[in-house]
């Protein structure tokens, strides 16, 4: 049974992993915020969670996703053996599964709370956002030169 694959492959399956995040994110926050515009109709305010949500994100883009990303992208260039389990460091797994569980757990807290609900939209936005903008580097990605 082969258990290796080549590293392009790897790079999708990290692109993949990275690229349903945002979607979930962006699903999320949508929901966040058309609960809470059903909570005060006709309060416009409500929608300046879109753009503050893309701010936000557009600065975790600079200082962090891509970065992390670029790192990520660097080691697998580097493997050897290149296994799909492989397409991120076991510490990003465990950080991600607490980042769901403390993400649910807000939304969850968040409910019928009007502030609670713009604010965790926007920071879904916001991640959403910086995986989809710091993404673009599964396509255009060079490994490091050794």
């Amino acid at each position: 049974m082969k258990t290796s694959i080549d590293q392009t492959t790897l790079r999708l399956v990290a692109g993949a992993i990275w690229f349903s995040g945002a979607i979930v994110l962006l699903v999320k926050g949508s929901s966040l915020l058309l609960q809470a515009a059903a909570l005060w109709q006709g309060y416009r305010w409500t929608w300046l969670a879109i753009p503050a949500g893309l701010l936000l994100g557009g600065v975790k883009t600079e200082l962090i996703f891509e970065k992390a990303c670029q790192r990520n992208l660097d080691r697998i260039s580097r493997l050897e053996e290149p296994k799909i389990w492989l397409a991120y460091r076991p510490g990003f797994y465990l950080f991600l599964a607490a980042m769901i569980v403390l993400g649910g757990t807000l939304s969850g807290l968040a409910q019928g709370n009007y502030g609670g609900l713009v604010a965790m939209a926007v920071l879904d936005f916001g991640l959403a956002t910086a995986l989809l903008a710091s993404g673009r580097l599964f396509w255009t990605h060079r490994p490091p030169q050794i």
